[in-house]
This record gives structure tokens, C-alpha cells and sequence, in this order.
């Protein structure tokens, strides 16, 4: 495998890629192997074409110092070809460009202060997620799209919801100021709309100084497709493709055009490491996030062998290998959505390696049990099956929720909306949508929420349609209603730690009443076992008989009926209720409203 190079001046001694500012100016190296000559121009030496030649290292490499380069400087590599022509290139390791089809910018990696920044992120157990769109989450006092700094100022709300690990939507320079982020034409640049490197720098520091992991989303099944200098880089290409960082046979094929990287050519390979690497490094992420990997391991993303990208699967295995050896703690998320136990397998076990992955097992059915119009309809048994989802017998290999960013968009809307188009504030649809929470904090797995969704979000995600915080306190009861659920999901009043474990035994389940009760627990007794019954049908009950764990006195400690989360909630009366036993195991009697969910554990 090719490793960073080293500069081979006599007096300078710097290893990597880009321009890599150290005592005695900058050196700028870039792989460019079917170049004839390359020179790097900028502001530096008021943009001449030929001051500044890079001289050949090994393997088309090319590099050279250049004494008074300094940080904030812009540059651009001109790239002679064989065939006569002139390219002007951005860096592909820039670190800033400023804007998507701007100049490269010479920035150093090691300025930014830190402080005292130690942070850990808790155990994956402990997780709770949520989703965030930068440009969307918090627009600025302008009325610009939203950036790293203004994303800070939300930090406290997140803290006191109890979230602690925030999923960043990728920030790498995109065409306009306007994207979800999937379409990176610069993969190592902060989105120059979005503050640069060292706006993100210090909305990472900020999350940890409020507790918060930060986790990238990261994008290597394609690059671009617009605003591409690797396209072609240097020049050369077969089959009017995409030249030395990307396939240029039936391999290229992508649904974002012929943009997948060869991931059999060892230069490209280093380059998506340093990206994967750089993030959990440089900028102190906790975790990485893989946009949709089935395009990575195989071309049309399906399960045919002939499809198969052998290439592709062994880069995610040595990525995944490197930060599970090298940091143990930092969890890596796969969306791949087909159900599959290889890719949270461990390398050493044929398997991709990641942490955890995105579970449409989970989400596709309960969305559909929850915004079904009918009782009659819902499905308990997949409600079960969801529940029960494990990938290689780990609770924790999969990330559960009822809303994404693709999940309320592309033709599907948010929970509520889907229950009733046009008014969220519909009874039905702030029941069911409780309901839906109370599944995605009290399921095994890591439990994910997306932006908006505690304020009760309306319409569909659009990243020109930011969070409405105005709802804040329209809603305070909905908001208050995930701050406690997430608050028992962490065991925050150390009385339900079972929903931190890996265990589950479904209990009971009416299909005619359409209720479902479950066993959570770690290590089960008093403050450990977690019984949640779910009533899926618009009936209360009043003394309704369930099996339970064990006999003794058992705790409500959640009702998502109560009032206080909402003025048309019946505040139906639950009970705290004392199991009895006899030969066919402990039973209790429970009282739960209609679309209501419970949560009882012992003292």
C-alpha cells in the first residue's frame, strides 16, 4: 500500500499531502503520475505560472517548498500534460478552498487551540444520537444558512433534551451554499458557507465541552459530481471517464454519474484513509458515519456476486481495522440497509468491521405500524421483529429510529405529517408519534432522532427549510416528553439501566388488542429490569393483565398519555401496580390509554 510521502530535499524532511506548512515555509506535494511537469501558483508569487516547479518523487508523486507560502495564502497546481495542455488544479487534501469551484488555501492543521479538550465519548450503550443538517439546524442572525457557529448556540438546548452524541450531515465543500452534503466535490474542506475548518474545530470542542460526541457522515460511494477538479486531474482518463481517482470501465457506474473511486488503485485507497483518519485525528471526532456502503462493496448495490467490488470491501476493512486498533472508543456507523451480520462482523472474522449500522429492519416496519390509519391493520408481529433485531447477537449493532434525513424526505414526510398531511397538531398524529419515540428509546440498539422531531417538525426535510425553533414553546410538553424518555434511556435517575442492556424478552402480544409488552435489562432486578407496554389501538384499559418479570411492587415511570405533555392528551390514570406469582410465573394488572405507552421498573 502506498504510504504519505516524504519530501526528498536534502534539507527538509516533511511527510504527507497537500500543502503542509512547517518551520521553513510550505511544502506542497500532490500525485499527479501522468503529469510531464507541475508547478504551484497562488498568491504567494502573484499567480506566475512557472515560478514554483514540483520535482518528481516516486511513484507520480510531485513536491516542492516554497519559502514564503504562508497559511491563508490561496494556491492552485498548473499541470502540464503530456499531450501539450494546462491544467489548473485545486489541492485534493485542501484543507480550505474558497468556495467549491475557488482556490485551494494554505491552512495549518496544528493552529487551532484545543485547550484542554480530554473529552471521551461514553460507551456505545449509552448513545443517543441525533441528526443534524448545519445549514438547516440554526440559520444565522442574517438569515443565512446556518454554520458551524451558529449550530453552537443550540448546544444547551441538546444538553438539556440529554442527547449526548450529535451525527453531522457532511460539511465538505459542495456546489453553492446549499446541499444535504452528499454531492462532495472537495472531501478534505469544511464547506467554506459552513465556516471552514476551523468553524467545525470549534463546534466539535464546544460539543464536548456540553458532553456531546460528535459523529461525521462521511461520503466515499461517490465523489461530486459537480465541481470536481480530481475529475481528470491530470489529464489523462479511458473511456472519457473520470481518470486516476476514479474507476474508467462498467466499474465508475453510480446513480451520481461515473464518480465511484477506484478502490483497487492504491493511491486512491490512501486518500480515503488520510479522509476517514484526518477526521478522528486532526478534528477529534468520535465517529464516523458511512453514506450508503453497499455502492462501495459491490456496483449496483445489490447482493449479486457478479456486482461484487472486492476492492471496495477490503478498503472498508482496513479502515475499520486501523480505527478499531488505534482507537477503540470511536464507533464507525454503516448505512447499508439490507439486514446484513457482515457488516458489523469483526475484520478478523471476514466481516467490514464497522460498530453499528443504520436498521431498516427497524425503521420501514415501525414507521409503517405507526402511521397506518386502521388499528385493525397494525402488525404486532412486526413490531416484535423489530424489536428483537440483533446483527451477530450484538443489541448494539444497529442504530434504531423512526426519522432520518432520508426517511422524512424523498417522497416520505415526518412521523406526524405522514399521519395526517397538513396539521402535525393533530391529536392522532402527536399520540403516534410519541408512541413511535417511546419504541426508538426503549428498544435495544443505539437510538437516533433527527433534527426538529422533539419540536414536532412538519412538512419534510429540505435544506432550504430551516428547524422551526418559533414551535419551542408552542410544544413544550412533546419536547419534555423525549427529554424523559431519553432521560430513563440513560438512566438518568438510576432507576431503569436495563434499557442500557442487551436484553429483551417480548412478553405478551394481543393481536386483536394490538398491545405489546416487553422485558428489558442488563443484569436484571430492582432499578435494572424495565417492563414498556405499547398499546397500539385508539381503546384505553383500565385493568389490563400482563405477565411480568417478577413478583414485588413495580413503578410507572413513564406515561406518554400525561397531560403535561399535552393539552389534548386524556391524562389517562395509570397506577403503580405490585406483581403477584404463581405456577405459571408473575402477572400484574396495568392501566395504559389508548396509543399510549408505559414504563414501570422497581425500586
Amino acid at each position: 500500500m502506498t504510504k504519505a510521502k516524504t519530501s526528498t530535499h536534502p534539507s527538509i524532511q516533511v511527510a504527507g499531502m497537500g500543502s503542509i506548512v512547517h518551520s521553513k515555509g510550505t511544502y506542497f506535494r500532490v500525485w499527479a503520475p501522468h503529469a510531464e511537469k507541475v508547478y504551484v501558483t497562488g498568491t504567494f508569487n502573484k499567480w506566475a505560472k512557472t515560478k514554483n516547479e514540483l520535482q518528481p518523487e516516486e511513484n507520480g508523486y510531485w513536491g516542492c517548498n516554497v519559502e514564503n507560502a504562508q497559511a491563508g495564502h490561496e494556491y492552485k497546481y498548473i499541470i502540464h500534460t503530456m499531450d501539450g495542455r494546462k491544467l489548473s488544479r485545486n489541492d485534493p487534501y485542501a484543507r480550505v478552498v474558497t468556495n467549491s469551484v475557488g482556490n485551494s488555501v494554505i491552512y495549518d492543521a496544528h493552529s487551532f487551540d484545543w485547550e484542554d479538550d480530554a473529552y471521551q465519548m461514553p460507551s456505545w450503550n449509552e448513545l443517543v444520537i441525533y441528526e443534524l443538517h448545519i445549514g438547516t439546524f440554526n440559520v444565522t442572525e442574517e438569515g443565512k444558512p446556518g454554520d458551524f457557529y451558529s449550530a453552537i448556540d443550540r448546544l444547551p438546548y441538546l444538553r438539556a433534551l440529554g442527547v449526548n452524541a450529535v451525527e453531522i450531515m457532511p460539511p465538505f465543500e459542495f456546489a453553492g451554499d446549499y446541499s444535504w452534503g452528499y454531492n462532495p466535490a472537495h472531501p478534505f474542506a469544511i464547506e467554506s458557507a459552513y465556516g471552514g475548518p476551523d468553524a467545525f474545530k470549534a463546534f466539535v470542542k464546544a460539543c464536548h465541552k456540553n458532553n456531546i460526541a460528535v459523529i461525521l457522515d462521511v461520503v466515499y460511494n461517490h465523489f461530486g459530481p459537480s465541481d470536481m477538479d480530481l475529475w481528470q486531474f491530470d489529464g489523462w482518463s479511458e473511456n472519457n471517464k473520470g481518470g486516476i481517482y476514479f474507476y474508467n470501465d462498467w466499474k465508475s457506474t453510480t446513480p451520481w454519474g461515473d464518480t465511484r473511486p477506484d478502490y483497487g488503485r492504491g493511491e486512491v485507497r490512501q486518500y480515503i484513509r488520510d479522509n476517514a483518519l484526518m477526521w478522528l485525528e486532526e478534528y477529534r471526532c468520535d465517529g464516523l458515519r458511512m453514506d450508503m456502503i453497499p455502492y462501495i462493496r459491490n456496483v449496483h448495490a445489490n447482493e449479486n456476486p457478479a456486482d461484487n467490488l472486492q476492492d471496495g470491501f477490503s478498503l472498508l476493512q482496513w479502515i475499520n481495522r486501523e480505527i478499531s486498533e488505534k482507537y477503540p472508543n470511536k464507533l464507525t456507523i454503516a448505512e447499508d440497509l439490507h439486514g446484513n451480520d457482515f457488516v458489523t462482523a469483526k475484520v478478523q472474522d471476514g466481516g467490514c468491521g464497522y460498530g453499528s449500522q443504520w436498521d431498516a429492519d427497524f425503521v420501514h416496519p415501525i414507521r409503517d405500524v405507526i402511521i397506518t390509519m386502521h388499528d385493525d391493520d397494525r402488525n404486532m408481529d412486526a413490531v416484535t421483529h423489530a424489536l428483537t433485531r440483533r446483527y451477530n447477537l450484538d443489541s448494539f449493532g444497529r442504530v434504531v429510529y423512526t426519522e432520518s434525513h432520508d426517511e422524512v424526505a424523498n417522497g416520505k414526510a415526518r412521523v406526524a405529517e405522514e399521519i395526517s398531511p397538513g396539521n402535525v397538531n393533530n391529536y392522532y398524529s402527536k399520540k403516534r408519534a410519541a408512541l413511535g419515540v417511546a419504541m426508538v428509546l426503549t428498544a435495544p440498539g443505539i437510538p437516533m432522532l433527527f433534527q426538529g422531531q422533539p419540536l414536532l417538525e412538519d412538512k419534510w426535510f429540505s435544506d432550504t427549510d430551516p428547524v422551526d425553533w418559533n414551535r419551542f414553546s408552542d410544544v413544550k410538553g412533546i419536547i419534555k416528553l423525549h427529554r424523559d424518555l431519553i432521560y430513563l434511556r440513560t438512566n438518568r435517575h438510576e432507576t431503569t439501566k436495563g434499557l442500557m442492556g442487551q436484553h429483551i424478552h417480548i412478553m405478551y402480544v394481543n393481536h386483536e388488542d394490538k398491545i405489546v409488552a416487553y422485558h428489558r435489562w442488563m443484569e436484571g432486578g430492582p432499578k435494572d429490569s424495565v417492563v414498556v407496554v405499547l398499546n397500539f389501538r385508539d381503546q384505553e384499559h383500565t385493568h389490563y393483565t400482563i405477565p411480568m418479570p417478577s413478583k414485588g411492587k413495580w413503578k410507572v415511570r413513564f406515561n406518554s398519555d400525561w397531560g403535561g405533555y399535552d393539552d389534548e392528551f386524556t391524562d389517562h390514570p395509570v397506577y403503580d401496580t405490585v406483581a403477584k406469582a404463581d405456577q405459571n410465573g408473575a402477572f400484574a394488572t396495568v392501566s395504559i390509554a389508548p396509543y399510549g405507552a408505559i414504563i414501570l421498573s422497581q425500586d
